[in-house]
């Protein structure tokens, strides 16, 4: 009964079929408007050292006596984890938590990808983050002077937007798999994220043209190498 409720509000929630374009354009202004305010965005040197950042703009997160989340999600690495940007890699995510509770809010996510090891995890068809996967708050401001042992030492720092408010926030928990369906809509041909992400054998669409931009502007240089 449970399973059938979760998949009747996402449903009723109207979570779209395929919004590749729709969704690159929506994570360009997510990351422009979090790194527009410095004194409370994503530290520049956890920027410079991640080698793929994910963007999951307006994660939808609901409760009717239990309580869930579902998002769909852009993933971006610099090409063999310390070049340019390259092209993006369509995934989602989800999770539950049980207990009586009523509600729904829509909240930005923000990750980074810290290490070439993570990277490789991420891109099985479904990662357990927190499990199979470290992951943690990451901190806000300029510097991370503030970080936590167990901040600089995660391979994934996640951040949460909702209602304008910016703030670290933990995905343990969470489900990431990769959309095979939404990559092949995207690209007009069937690819998968190892390919796009990792071997960097896919050229970056027309479409992802912005948010590259917007991730050079913020970060044109670092990572670590996959090799």
């Amino acid at each position: 009964m449970k399973r059938l409720m979760f998949l009747f509000l996402l449903l009723t929630i109207g979570v779209p079929a395929f919004a590749g374009e729709t969704q690159l354009q929506k994570a360009t202004n997510v990351l422009n408007e979090v790194m527009g305010t410095p004194d409370k965005g994503i530290p520049d040197e956890l920027l410079e050292n991640a080698v793929c950042v994910g963007i999951i703009p307006s994660q939808l997160k609901f409760a009717f006596g239990f309580g869930g989340h579902y998002g769909r999600g852009v993933l971006v690495c610099r090409r063999g984890g310390n070049g340019v940007w390259g092209a993006p890699s369509m995934f989602t995510v989800g999770g539950g938590s049980f207990g009586f509770q009523i509600g729904g809010t829509s909240t930005d996510v923000v990750f980074l990808v810290m290490n070439p090891q993570g990277m490789k995890k991420l891109v099985q068809d479904s990662v357990k983050l927190g499990a199979e996967l470290s992951a943690a708050a990451g901190p806000v401001g300029r510097s991370a002077e503030g970080a936590t042992d167990a901040q600089l030492h995660a391979q994934i720092l996640s951040y949460s937007r909702t209602r304008g408010l910016f703030a670290g926030a933990s995905l343990s928990g969470a489900v990431v798999k990769q959309d095979e369906d939404d990559n092949q809509k995207l690209y007009g041909r069937k690819v998968t994220a190892k390919q796009i992400l990792i071997d960097g054998t896919v050229r970056t669409p027309r479409a992802a043209e912005a948010l590259n931009s917007a991730l050079t502007k913020y970060s044109p240089k670092g990572g670590q190498s996959f090799n």
